[in-house]
């Protein structure tokens, strides 16, 4: 059995509500609608239990779940008024502590903290969703995908909140076995539609 095929193969149902904390979960996807589904139950979910959310995400990523949220009753602009729903663009977050093709501990540490702790604001429990590393796997940079989702483990053991990443199935190829066998290995669990 390859790589992939283990990923699809481990693929429980989520419930959204309550996740513990340091929680990674990871889903490969192979339909955009079906992805938009579980990250509009991830963030509703958090909403609704009035923790803070983050989502850093594709700019149409974005747009889609703001659609959603609106049309399951809830205002994504007011939201982000009081930080209870923080957006940001994964391509921008990588800006900030990429260094030469690779992520920078120390900067990808302040920059994150710096986003937690503004959703903490009134000692709300913080659930996040990053698209950053599927970005960096598009783009081929297996070794840097798998760097940033360690980076994310020890930032998730000392914070203490869930993540929720994702990754689109057509990105994985040949020849990247050897981190698909790392990225099942850092998540604490897999989904695959």
């Amino acid at each position: 059995m390859s790589a992939v095929e283990s990923i699809q193969n481990r693929s429980p149902s989520i419930f959204w509500g309550e996740l513990a904390p340091c929680e990674h979960i990871c889903q490969i996807y192979g339909d955009d609608e079906v992805f938009l589904d579980a990250l509009g139950g991830f963030v509703s979910g958090g909403l609704h239990a009035d923790e803070s959310v983050i989502v850093i995400a594709s700019e149409e990523h974005i747009a889609s779940l703001d659609r959603r949220l609106r049309l399951g009753g809830l205002d994504p602009d007011r939201l982000r008024g009081n930080d209870r729903y923080i957006v940001l663009s994964a391509e921008e977050c990588l800006r900030q502590f990429m260094v030469n093709g690779w992520p920078s501990d120390a900067a990808f540490e302040a920059f994150v903290s710096g986003v937690i702790g503004r959703a903490r604001r009134d000692d709300r429990k913080v659930r996040a969703f990053g698209e950053m590393v599927a970005v960096l796997w598009a783009k081929g940079h297996y070794a840097a995908t798998v760097r940033l989702e360690h980076l994310w483990n020890r930032l998730l053991k000392a914070e203490k909140f869930p993540l929720f990443c994702a990754y689109p199935r057509a990105g994985f190829v040949r020849g990247a076995s050897e981190a698909i066998s790392e990225l099942n290995a850092a998540h604490t669990r897999m989904v695959s539609n």
